[in-house]
């Protein structure tokens, strides 16, 4: 394909991503602004689109408001200025969705390196028109931070979707890399994909893990919920844009409780703390979901504390079937284990540092879980589950074998014992064999072959050979001393 249309390929793809964003928000606030506002200031419905997009994509900024409007609501001198950068993930991720998809199709395309480069540029140029267009006294950013975080947001995703798409055929930098990697002694060339894979299905796990938290917390503390939207006094399109922003923060929320399984928790707010091991609620904002944090702790919540372990479990055994043989040595397990945790750990980290932030003035400066201590606790808990799969050698149970088959074994053995007993020497054989001896009485003693020492041995043989493995011999007959001594 040619470069060009690659390129253009890759543009439209960040335009899609970019606009999709935009409309999203300017249609629910037009919705706002024409059911819900009586006299509508039209002139503010870019820039407030312009913001939560911005919010959206990491970009923080700062609220100015007016003395006029602060003795209007009785709020302090202190709160006339404050930052805001909580961001409401799920723009974000949607935009890393088609960040990744745009770079598979730039990888799959033969030049991904010009596929990227113009997905990058579509997007900052976008980005760029909306910093600049929508500018005003209330909500100012930072010209620098409101052109290159949504690019950042959109080209890092893009180029892992690349690499991954090119990681077996391509010559150049990539290749180099993998080269360098298969050129590791051992099984060590292994190792760094292995890890990656069971990095992915531990985040995987923990973010499932937080989905459920959520769920939970939202039943358990339902009603509160419920009082929260109640006491705003709020109408019906109010309860729909109420509802709507909360949804947006869905994936910050779901951070929040992995960070909670996790053990270090989460603040909203300072002085503010929400953990299995304790809670200090203090003043909570009057978010009707916020309703569903936790009011008290118990020690029994410290077992939810194993869940980030079985995340780690889970890690290990999907990578148990594909590593590794049993000849595998520790070391390479080992490593396998410490680099599932130290990528898992990484990873939570950066899901924790983006749902963190500020959302008012004073004590709401502080919000979400502190990034350091979630990486340190999942990497942990990570490397326990890990290990207990990648180090522990592999357990193969004696399958089960059929009936007649250990009846042929018992035989076999009961034979191995009578041979030894019947042998020339052993304890007992004279007495055997002056048993079976000519003459001794017995009918047909001096038949060939019967009475003789070997006689049970044989029997036992046939038995246990069973029926259908004898082979017969004819009849001679001169068995019982020839044909003159049958008698009629």
């Amino acid at each position: 394909m040619h470069r060009l249309l690659i390129a253009l390929l890759s543009a439209f793809d960040a335009l899609i991503a970019a606009a999709t964003g935009l409309a999203v928000v300017l249609a629910t606030l037009t919705l706002l602004w024409v059911l819900g506002i009586g006299a509508p200031d039209w002139s503010a419905l870019w820039p407030a689109t312009a913001a939560v997009w911005q919010l959206g994509h990491l970009v923080p900024f700062t609220v100015h408001l007016s003395a006029e409007y602060l003795a209007t609501l009785g709020l302090p001198d202190a709160a006339a200025s404050f930052a805001v950068s909580l961001a409401p993930l799920a723009f974000a991720c949607f935009t890393a969705y088609r960040g990744v998809r745009s770079g598979i199709r730039a990888g799959r395309s033969g030049s991904w390196g010009v596929g990227l480069g113009g997905g990058a540029i579509a997007f900052a140029v976008v980005s760029t028109v909306v910093c600049l267009t929508a500018g005003g006294p209330v909500v100012v950013a930072s010209v620098w931070q409101a052109i290159l975080l949504p690019v950042l947001v959109f080209a890092i995703p893009a180029v892992v979707g690349a690499v991954g798409a090119v990681w077996h055929s391509d010559p150049g930098a990539v290749g180099r890399v993998r080269e360098a990697i298969a050129d590791l002694p051992g099984l060590w060339p292994d190792v760094p994909a292995l890890a990656l894979r069971g990095a992915g299905a531990a985040l995987v796990a923990l973010v499932g893990i937080g989905a459920l938290g959520v769920v939970a917390a939202l039943l358990f503390g339902g009603d509160r919920v419920v009082a929260l939207y109640q006491s705003s006094n709020v109408d019906v399109m109010g309860v729909v844009v109420v509802s709507l922003a909360q949804l947006a923060y869905l994936p910050t929320l779901i951070v929040w409780a992995m960070s909670f399984v996790a053990g270090p928790g989460f603040a909203v707010g300072a002085g503010t703390a929400f953990s299995p091991a304790g809670t200090q609620s203090g003043v909570v904002p009057g978010i009707p979901v916020l309703g569903a944090l936790p009011e008290t702790s118990s020690p029994w919540l410290l077992v939810i504390v194993l869940l980030p372990i079985g995340a780690g479990v889970v890690a290990g055994w999907t990578l148990r079937g594909r590593m590794l043989d049993d000849e595998a040595p520790a070391s390479v397990r080992a490593g396998t284990a410490g680099g599932v945790a130290l990528l898992t750990a990484a990873g939570a980290g950066v899901l924790a540092w983006v749902s963190s932030g500020a959302f008012g003035p004073g004590r709401l400066a502080q919000i979400g879980p502190q990034p350091g201590w979630v990486a340190l606790a999942v990497g942990v808990e990570v490397l326990v589950g890990a290990g207990i799969l990648l180090l522990t050698p592999a357990w193969e149970p004696e399958p089960d074998l059929p009936r007649e088959a250990v009846r042929s074994r018992e035989k076999t053995r009961d034979l191995a014992e009578t041979r030894a007993t019947s042998a020339p020497g052993a304890p007992g054989a004279g007495a055997d064999a002056s048993a079976g001896a000519p003459g001794a009485g017995t009918p047909g003693a001096g038949a060939p072959g019967v009475g003789a020492p070997g006689a049970e041995v044989e029997g036992a043989e046939a038995a246990a050979a069973g029926e259908d493995d004898i082979e017969t011999a004819p009849i001679d007959p001169g068995f019982l001393g020839g044909p003159g001594e049958i008698k009629p």
